[in-house]
C-alpha cells in the first residue's frame, strides 16, 4: 500500500514482473490483481532465514531478480524518554538489518546470473532532519544513506548500481498514524513547493534509478522533499 503500491504499479507499467513482499497476512498487498503477473510472498525481513526463503522462491518462479526496491519500513513513534529496547530493535531489524540482508540476497542472485542489476533503497528526509519522536527511525534512515554508499562500492565491480530515494513527508496512511490532518497541512505549508509528497513523486524517482536513464549513477541518495531540506 502507499508508496510501495505506487512503486510496484509504476515498475509494472514499464514492463517489470513484480514480486511484492509482505510481513504477515493482515498486511497482504492491495491491488495485485491490477498488475499483470504480479505475485506476493510472505516473509519477515527482520529474519535472515525468511529473506533467504523468499529469494529462493523468487528464483524458483522467475530465475532471480534484476531490480530490488527496499521499501519495507516501520515507524512506531516514541519519545526519547519512552523508547524501549524492543521497539528500537524491531525498527532496526526491519529498516536497516532487513535492507542489508535483502540487498545481499538480491546481489547474490544478480552476480550468479551475470546480471548488471539495480538496487534502490528507500531512505527518508529524517536521515538529515530527524524529529523528536523518531530517534530509532532516523538512525535507521541515516544508516540507509551510508549503507547505500557501501553497497554501491562493494557491488560496482559486478556492474550492480545501488542508490536510494529519500522522501519527505508523504501522503499515505503512515503519517496519519501519528499526525493530525492539521499537522500534516501545516507541514505541507512549510515545504517550498507548497505540499507534502505524493506516492507517485517517490515512484518516479525509483523508476529513474531502476532504469538505464541512470546508468552512470550509483551510491547516491535522491531527496524527494519539495525543497524541504532548504527550510531551517
Amino acid at each position: 500500500k502507499g508508496i510501495g503500491r505506487e512503486i510496484a504499479s509504476a515498475l509494472s507499467a514499464r514492463g517489470a514482473t513484480v514480486v511484492v513482499n509482505y510481513p504477515h497476512e493482515s498486511a497482504r498487498p492491495e491491488g495485485l490483481d491490477a498488475l499483470p503477473g504480479a505475485v506476493a510472498i510472505r516473509a519477515d525481513i527482520g529474519k535472515v532465514a525468511e529473506i533467504e526463503a523468499m529469494f529462493a522462491e523468487v528464483a524458483a518462479r522467475h530465475g532471480g531478480v534484476d531490480i530490488l526496491v527496499n521499501n519495507a519500513g516501520i515507524f512506531p513513534r516514541a519519545t526519547v524518554l519512552d523508547l524501549t529496547e524492543a521497539v528500537w530493535d524491531a525498527v532496526h531489524d526491519v529498516n536497516l538489518k532487513g535492507a542489508f540482508f535483502t540487498a545481499q540476497a538480491a546481489a547474490h542472485q544478480m552476480v550468479d546470473r551475470g546480471v548488471r542489476g539495480r538496487i534502490v533503497n528507500i531512505a527518508s528526509n529524517a536521515a538529515l532532519q530527524p524529529e523528536a519522536l523518531g530517534a530509532h527511525y532516523a538512525a535507521t534512515k541515516a544508516g540507509i544513506v551510508a549503507l547505500t554508499k557501501s553497497l554501491a562500492l562493494g557491488l560496482a565491480p559486478h556492474g550492480i548500481r545501488v542508490n536510494a530515494v529519500a522522501p519527505g513527508l508523504t501522503d499515505t496512511d503512515q503519517p496519519r498514524a501519528g499526525l493530525s490532518e492539521a499537522e500534516i497541512g501545516a507541514w505541507g505549508a512549510r515545504v517550498p513547493l507548497g505540499r507534502i509528497a505524493r506516492p507517485d513523486d517517490v515512484a518516479r524517482a525509483v523508476v529513474y534509478l531502476a532504469s538505464d536513464w541512470s546508468e552512470y549513477v550509483t551510491g547516491q541518495t535522491l531527496f524527494v522533499t519539495g525543497g524541504q531540506l532548504m527550510v531551517p
